[in-house]
C-alpha cells in the first residue's frame, strides 16, 4: 500500500482550458485516478465550450462532484434536469448538457469524471 499523498490545486498536475477562455479543469493525480477542480465562467455552456474538444453530441463523462460556488443547470439527454449550487453534491451520469447560471463562476470539485474531461 502506498503512503500518504498530498497534492494541491495551487500546483495542479495538468490544466485543461475550455474554448473561448470560459474556464478550465485543473487536475491533481492521486495514483488510482485524478481529482479535478473545474471553474466554469459566466456564459459557459458544455455544448459551446467543451463539445468541440470532446467531439460527442453530449457530455459522456460521469460526474461525482461538490459545488463550491456559483450555479449550474444540467439537462440530461432524456430531458431530466436539475440546478446545482454551493454546498450541493452531484451525481451526473453520461449524456447531458450544462450551463452556468448568473454572473458568478461555478467552481466544483469532481472526483469521478475529471480524468478524461475536456481532453482533446
Amino acid at each position: 500500500m502506498a503512503g500518504l499523498v498530498r497534492k494541491s490545486f495551487t500546483e495542479p498536475d495538468e490544466i485543461r482550458p475550455f474554448q473561448a477562455d470560459k474556464g478550465r479543469m485543473e487536475l491533481v493525480e492521486l495514483g488510482p485516478g485524478s481529482v479535478g477542480r473545474a471553474t466554469f465562467e459566466p456564459g459557459w455552456r458544455w455544448s459551446d465550450h467543451v463539445k468541440p474538444i470532446a467531439g460527442t453530441d453530449s457530455c459522456q463523462a460521469s460526474h461525482a462532484a461538490y459545488v463550491i460556488s456559483g450555479r449550474m443547470h444540467v439537462v440530461m439527454d432524456d430531458g431530466e434536469e436539475a440546478e446545482f449550487g454551493p454546498g450541493d453534491c452531484m451525481i451526473c451520469p453520461p449524456g447531458h448538457d450544462a450551463w452556468v447560471l448568473g454572473d458568478t463562476p461555478c467552481v466544483m470539485i469532481d472526483w469521478q469524471g475529471a480524468t478524461n474531461y475536456a481532453k482533446g
